[in-house]
């Protein structure tokens, strides 16, 4: 008879990790403005969430910085990325530790860097200066997964795209970047949602003239948590859970076995 111990303390885990979620979610069509006592199902908070133009404003910001991010990280990536595996030698591996430090550097760091780097320059923080200190974090993201698919992938297929007259450039374009393309997309969506709901860098570089949606949520919360905020939370879980969905559901649109997991592990 197996041990039932690592099945109860999963079963904890899971517990800690998403009871809170579920009680924000739970919480958001609670009828009554109490937080700790559930009186019936409403769609009240919606009605008030999206009948509140502060906190559509910046829904709609949060959505365009982190697009503007997704399209920023993937282009300069993907170059990383192509240049690092060609580069061989010591400069090779030196660009590869480089790509790893932003991912191991505490975000707050960043934020302070980035926040003392723009104000050293005489720039105000803004849009977009948050746009740009989001796509600088996110591109290590990219760059790290699709240097992993790329060294799955077999350098002979390009090679021999050239001996039959193909250009360095024609064998990027019509046998890599084919190959690349569900996990070019695939981390193009896990960038998005990162930047839709990150706090740490979008405080210090967003400025006041644009709030992001997470920045809006906290300086609401500092004047009392209203239950609306609840329905802001659910609807960022949901929108985070339809991108990660479609994340993983990538190599079947493109008529692939196995699932965003693998492409983004570089399986």
């Amino acid at each position: 008879m197996k041990s039932r111990l690592p099945f109860a303390v999963l079963g904890v885990f899971f517990l800690v990790l998403y009871a809170p979620v579920a009680i924000v979610v739970l919480f958001s069509f609670n009828a009554d403005k109490s937080l700790s006592v559930f009186t019936g199902f409403s769609l009240r908070w919606y009605r008030e969430f999206f009948s509140d133009g502060a906190l559509t404003g910046s829904v709609a910001t949060s959505v365009q910085v982190a697009a503007v991010a997704m399209l920023g990280s993937v282009v300069l990536g993907t170059a990383m990325a192509i240049g690092a595996m060609r580069v061989r030698g010591r400069f090779g591996s030196f660009a590869g530790f480089v790509t790893l430090i932003p991912l191991v550097t505490p975000e707050i760091v960043t934020g302070v860097a980035s926040l003392l780097l723009f104000k050293g320059l005489g720039i105000t923080p803004s849009l977009l200066t948050l746009m740009l200190a989001e796509i600088t974090f996110s591109v290590s993201y990219v760059a790290v997964i699709l240097r992993a698919r790329l060294a799955a992938l077999n350098p002979e297929v390009e090679e021999a795209a050239m001996d039959l007259g193909a250009t360095r450039w024609q064998a990027l374009r019509l046998v890599t970047f084919p190959a690349l393309a569900p996990v070019v997309l695939a981390s193009g969506i896990l960038v998005f949602a990162l930047v839709f709901d990150d706090f740490v860098l979008a405080a210090f570089t967003s400025g006041t003239d644009a709030q992001p949606l997470p920045v809006r949520i906290y300086s609401a919360m500092r004047f009392g948590i209203r239950p609306s905020i609840n329905a802001v939370g659910t609807v960022m879980l949901a929108g985070s859970a339809v991108l990660i969905a479609l994340a993983l559901a990538l190599p079947r649109l493109f008529g692939r076995r196995g699932t965003g997991l693998d492409l983004l592990s570089g399986e």
